[in-house]
């Protein structure tokens, strides 16, 4: 394991993510729990996939890692 690998492991409710990640003296766990969503997590071994840095944030606030977007820019004068 070199020291940028973070490992994550998800539940059958994929409401809780608990991970490994080694910092070059020792492994820190960390556990995240999301109240109102379920994190997007692997079916089977197919889907399985290395997440860049900006799918990792996403799978942390519990949306889609797939969006083609982050977000919709607006046009000049309007307001959402």
């Amino acid at each position: 394991m070199d020291e940028t690998s973070l490992y994550l492991f998800c539940g059958k409710r994929a409401d809780r993510i608990k991970a490994l990640y080694w910092d070059g003296t020792g492994y820190i766990l960390l556990h995240k729990r999301l109240t109102e969503k379920r994190f997007q997590w692997p079916r089977d071994e197919a889907e399985l996939k290395k997440l860049t840095q900006q799918e990792f944030r996403w799978l942390m606030e519990g949306l889609s890692i797939t969006q083609t977007k982050a977000f919709v820019p607006g046009k000049p004068g309007t307001v959402c």
